[in-house]
């Protein structure tokens, strides 16, 4: 499974995700990751905003609006999944 690093902006903290499903909407690029690669735990939509020589940034999604729309759809791709958005 693909891992992808995100660094927390104030903090600075590093975190690795398990990338579980990624979907385009709008043309904008999202990951619906996980912290553990099996099992029950929280996971997190991730919203690509940008990309530096070749390489990816993400930042969590928390509009609600934003969050909700994204969250069906990865609810319908990821059908093992209970998300509660």
């Amino acid at each position: 499974m693909e891992k992808v690093v995100f660094i927390e902006p104030e903090s600075k903290e590093k975190t690795e995700f398990f990338v579980v499903e990624e979907t385009k909407v709008n043309g904008t690029r999202y990951l619906f990751v996980t912290e553990e690669e099996d099992g029950d735990c929280d996971a997190y939509i991730l919203k690509e905003v940008c990309t530096e020589d070749e390489e990816s940034v993400y930042e969590m999604v928390e509009d609600d609006t934003e969050l909700a729309a994204v969250g069906k759809i990865f609810a319908e791709l990821i059908e093992d999944a209970d998300i509660a958005y």
